[in-house]
């Protein structure tokens, strides 16, 4: 009987063992399909973000293109703007410098004019200098000379005036005595005129 019970519990537990099997064999179907899911999810959302960012990529490629389609045809415009001032440049600078050489040549002439008129103001100034160094070296003899007669005849001046002053102080000197002669007569006459009416001249 014994070996029998031991069959019987051995049996039990051969039939038990499946169901847990079974068990841990849903359990990690299940974790694998949560995991399996989250993957999903995850490369969804990856998916998503690289759509996302090639969507993002692409039109930004757009953009850029556009931009350099923009660009290339200002850079195109640009060119063009540049040929046609480069072009007018060239025309200006050649126009100015025919006008350069036009005017250089009439400097050169105005400056050859010019320095022969110098010349010519420079020789006038020379002999005018020497004519009038002249004149004054001839000016100040005539100066010193008339000054040397002036001088002369001021001494001659002062030596008959003072032939004259003489000669009038003696005339004056005998006039003077003439004159009190005649005075002294003239009083004595009429002294005794008075002295003949009676009266007496120290009273009148």
């Amino acid at each position: 009987m014994p070996p029998k019970k031991r069959a019987k519990g051995k049996k039990k537990k051969g039939k038990k063992k499946p169901v847990d099997d079974q068990h841990e064999l849903d359990n990690a179907v299940e974790e694998k399909y949560k995991k399996a899911s989250l993957e999903v999810e995850v490369l969804k959302d990856h998916l998503a973000l690289r759509r996302n960012m090639c969507r993002e990529a692409q039109a930004c490629k757009e953009g850029l293109k556009l931009k350099l389609l923009t660009l290339e045809r200002d850079l195109e415009d640009e060119r063009d703007d540049k040929m046609v001032i480069n072009a007018d440049m060239t025309r200006q600078y050649k126009t100015m410098q025919t006008d350069m050489g036009i005017q250089v040549h009439q400097l050169e002439i105005e400056v050859s004019r010019l320095r022969q008129q110098l010349a010519t103001c420079q020789q006038e100034l020379q002999t005018t200098c020497e004519e009038k160094a002249w004149i004054v070296k001839e000016k100040d003899e005539m100066i010193i000379e008339l000054q040397g007669k002036i001088d002369n005849m001021e001494t001659e001046y002062e030596k008959i005036l003072h032939e004259s002053l003489d000669t009038l102080l003696a005339k004056l000197e005998t006039a003077k005595f003439r004159w009190n002669d005649q005075a002294t007569a003239l009083h004595f006459q009429y002294k005794q005129k008075l002295l003949d009416f009676g009266l007496n001249p120290l009273d009148i």
